[in-house]
């Protein structure tokens, strides 16, 4: 069940994110002959008004397709509805529409869950520490650790709980470069015994490891509606600012960061983990996902939102449309590399889920 809602907020994600450019196109009157989910060949379609409705093969995303990109099209190249007949205004508005959805959708989660879950309140921890993330390579990985373990011993003594018992543990693996750690870790009905040994990086112990605390959120009831909004705000906020410094940091520091970038195996599996502990943590994953979704599209890069923004700034900038050819290179390079750059991150995921390294023999 973990897996499906994962999946199902994925799915919905991409839906709310196309159907932001698909409403602002429809609602100015433009033309739309497609709306996609996923790549590919369709499996299932259905036309309505003439617009295809479809879903594809390959799930990568989706996309809202216009009759100027036809070559077949039978409407006339001057018709006004089309969307590049259309002053900049109205398809820069299209062209955001779907990060503006998700960037809604996000908030309006964070207000749903103020309603229905009430305002956090403090963190109930209890003892052990839990693992939320391994990276592939990294001696936590080679040790046989995994997401969602919870580590409840280290060198034989006991692991205490909440922030301090996180510190504490991350301050004993950095002081301890080269030198072997006994875990007594807790998995599901099992208590298992593990030995790894933090690489040296500079002096200081390192696993390859995300660790959090054991334990669950509280929360109380809202003294108004307005306190929910003031909350799921801040929190939004805050949200958008981590993701966007993020992406920074990944940009500015590749080489550095690279290895922590997941793709959407990784994202499923996270998503069904923190299923498992409750709705609250479900609700701020669906945040984080469409805010994190929203950022992404927002990168000047082709095919995403961000590259279709400067190819339009280019054209206000030049004053009269950029050469077709210019645009087609510069999308088809987009298709390449971001294709390409799923294929890769979604063979690396795989590779690390805890079935494959089974069935691998690991």
């Amino acid at each position: 069940m973990g897996v499906l809602s994962a999946l199902a907020i994925l799915a919905g994600l991409v839906v709310v994110h196309e159907a932001g450019h698909f409403l602002a196109a429809t609602v100015q009157g433009i033309r739309v002959s497609g709306f996609s989910i996923g790549f590919g060949p369709v499996l299932l379609e259905r036309r309505i008004r003439g617009v295809q409705f479809a879903l594809r093969a390959i799930p990568l995303g989706g996309f809202v397709s216009f009759p100027d990109d036809e070559e077949d099209s039978t409407i006339a190249a001057d018709d006004p509805d089309l969307l590049r007949n259309r002053p900049l205004p109205q398809r820069a508005l299209v062209i955001a529409a779907g990060v503006l959805a998700n960037l809604l959708l996000a908030w309006l989660v964070l207000v749903g869950q103020g309603f229905s879950l009430g305002i956090p309140d403090g963190f109930a921890s209890s003892a052990g520490v839990v693992v939320s993330g391994v990276q592939a390579g990294q001696p936590a990985a080679a040790a046989g650790l995994k997401s969602g373990d919870r580590i409840v011993r280290l060198q034989g003594s006991s692991i205490g709980g909440g922030q301090g018992a996180v510190q504490a543990l991350v301050a004993e693996i950095q002081g301890a470069p080269g030198r072997p750690l006994d875990l007594e870790i807790a998995r599901g009905n099992q208590t298992l015994q593990l030995s790894l040994t933090p690489d040296d990086l500079a002096g200081r112990g390192r696993i390859g490891a995300q660790l959090q605390p054991n334990g669950q959120e509280l929360y109380r009831p809202a003294s108004s509606p307005g306190e929910v909004l003031t909350q799921a705000t801040a929190s939004w906020a805050l949200l958008l600012q981590r993701t966007a410094s993020g992406f920074a940091t990944l940009i500015t520091h590749f080489g550095s960061t690279a290895s922590q970038v997941s793709g959407p195996v990784k994202i499923v599996e996270m998503g069904a983990n923190l299923a498992q502990q409750g709705g609250g943590s479900l609700v701020a994953f669906a945040a984080l996902i469409s805010i994190n979704l929203a950022v992404l599209n927002a990168l000047p890069l082709p095919l995403l939102d961000g590259g279709q923004f400067v190819l339009l700034l280019l054209e206000g900038l030049r004053g009269r449309p950029l050469p077709q050819r210019f645009e087609l290179a510069f999308m088809q390079s987009g298709f390449v590399f971001l294709v390409g750059l799923s294929l890769v991150l979604i063979v690396k995921d795989t590779s690390q889920l805890a079935v494959v390294q089974q069935l691998l023999g690991r």
